[in-house]
């Protein structure tokens, strides 16, 4: 077992030398680091873990290691209840790639949230997220099929949520209800963050309405990896409709 304070002092050392580093800047491998510390590679393995675990570093499978900074993910009901317009607001390239759509029924939680009786049809769309082609994001999201009848071909069509619902049922989404959590992931969504079962990630649990009628338009649970955003919660008031 490498000695403590020697890799935290290899951790510290390079966490000074990325600080001014964009995201996209290849980190040194362990065999380099190992080389110019002289230091074993568990010494420098373990380095690179320290620095993946304060978020400022992270691995990506069959690329290396890069300079990482999570982007701070606003909720706040005077925002837009959307992924892509938030990760845009900062700054942020979003992207979205739709796992599965089907129909399901409502029942216990999800039927109570929506507001719709035990067993209503209730369109499921599992997506994962992306930002700045990184994978950051797992979602599964619930909308009423009274709401909104043809999910499948829209979604394919056009990325956001938020503006299918603007635009095809004609309502203005409000965030009307959130919680957020750190939790460990399920098998399910540990493979779709492709990180480890034992490591905690966020959990965001939300409910939209639409402004004018305060109608359930949608639900959603969102789990998302902490190396790629950092959530912040604003206690605020609901937005103004346009």
């Amino acid at each position: 077992m490498p000695s403590r304070n020697r890799y935290t002092e290899i951790a510290e050392v390079l966490a000074a030398e990325i600080a001014d580093q964009p995201t996209d800047v290849r980190v040194a491998s362990e065999h380099e680091i190992a080389a110019r510390f002289g230091v074993s590679r568990a010494a420098a393995r373990s380095a690179l873990q320290e620095l993946e675990g304060r978020y400022l570093v992270r691995r990506v499978r069959g690329a290396g290691t890069f300079v990482n900074r999570p982007l701070d993910y606003v909720l706040s009901q005077s925002r837009v209840p959307s992924m892509h317009q938030t990760i845009r607001e900062a700054g942020g390239v979003p992207r979205t790639v739709v796992r599965d759509v089907t129909t399901v029924p409502a029942t216990g939680a999800i039927a109570e949230r929506l507001e719709r009786e035990e067993g209503s049809a209730v369109h499921l769309l599992v997506r994962q997220s992306y930002i700045d082609g990184l994978l950051s994001g797992w979602s599964q999201e619930w909308i009423p099929i009274d709401m909104l009848p043809e999910l499948d071909a829209a979604v394919h069509a056009v990325e956001s949520l938020d503006s299918i619902l603007r635009q095809m049922c004609g309502v203005t989404p409000v965030r009307s209800w959130c919680r957020v959590s750190s939790v460990l992931p399920d098998r399910q969504v540990a493979e779709g963050l492709e990180t480890a079962h034992n490591r905690p990630v966020w959990l965001v649990e939300s409910l939209s309405r639409d402004a004018a009628s305060g109608r359930a338009v949608m639900c959603s649970s969102s789990w998302s990896r902490p190396d790629s955003i950092r959530i912040i919660v604003e206690l605020d008031g609901p937005a103004d409709a346009p």
